[in-house]
């Protein structure tokens, strides 16, 4: 019998407290993510809060009114932005676009969809090539704080300078400033962008397929999770496309380091686009 941990044991220990709490007192698990990128965001919380144990994050979150949904926040990844890595969207619009013209439906699904500017600019390359209107987007999230910002459609006006570069870089046929009026402060899109997207609440650790889908797009989230967590999303996504549909993940991740290799063929292997087989 041990007589003391150390202390990367004792706050490992208190890590997994701090987890079960958390899923106890929200509904929401957490302890399939990744123990290094959790570690990161609970270190920023204490520093924000002036915590100086982990433990009493623990006591915050069972007695506190309002830190859990803090914690869920810090725990989301809500890093995005329009046009986001503009050489995949002009894939998307090159490859894929030519094979949705000839679905007399289209639906697509953002997992992970943050503040929705992917989603935005799913519906903004949709609307330039005529599809927009035969289309729905469902873009989700678990975190409800984000998808009600998303609904709004609003964005920073400091930002609109590098999404208009992305979108000129990604094939963008217009000018992008006709899709958004603007006040000394925000960014508003124009809200027929927003007549076909859905955005709800759907947690991938937890909840089951809810439609079949033409493209899926997860990028930049599975990277944060466990291999076994990874595993059980890479299922869901398979049972949610149907027949040659299309898959489309982040730039460090691939579909050809997990058990589904086999499933899918590289449609553009250098954007991490697969198609089902």
């Amino acid at each position: 019998m041990k007589d003391t941990l150390t202390v990367e044991e004792r706050e490992n220990i208190e890590i997994e407290l701090l987890l079960q709490a958390v899923y106890s007192v929200s509904g929401f698990d957490f302890s399939k993510y990744m123990r290094s990128s959790i570690q990161r965001r609970v270190e920023n919380r204490m520093r924000l809060d002036r915590i100086s144990r982990i433990s009493g994050m623990i006591e915050k979150v069972l007695y506190e009114k309002g830190f859990v949904e803090k914690l869920l926040n810090d725990f989301s990844i809500n890093v995005t932005e329009m046009f986001r890595d503009p050489d995949f969207f002009k894939s998307l619009r090159m490859n894929i676009v030519p094979l949705l013209k000839k679905l007399p439906e289209i639906r697509i699904w953002h997992a992970g969809c943050s503040t929705g500017e992917e989603a935005f600019s799913m519906a903004i390359l949709l609307k330039e090539e005529g599809l927009y209107d035969k289309a729905k987007i469902y873009a989700t999230d678990m975190n409800e704080t984000v998808l009600k910002h998303a609904q709004k459609g609003i964005l920073p006006l400091n930002r609109m300078q590098s999404y208009t570069k992305n979108y000129l870089q990604a094939g963008g046929k217009q000018e992008f400033s006709e899709y958004y009026t603007t006040d000394y402060q925000n960014a508003y899109l124009d809200p027929s962008l927003l007549k076909n997207i859905v955005f709800f609440q759907h947690n991938l650790v937890t909840d089951s397929s809810f439609n079949e889908f033409h493209i899926i797009m997860c990028r930049n989230v599975m990277i944060y999770f466990t291999g076994e967590l990874q595993t059980y999303v890479n299922q869901l996504f398979y049972d949610s496309l149907c027949k040659e549909g299309f898959l489309a993940v982040g730039s460090k991740e691939s579909i050809r380091t997990s058990s589904f290799s086999e499933d899918y063929e590289d449609f553009d292997a250098r954007e991490r686009i697969y198609r089902k087989l």
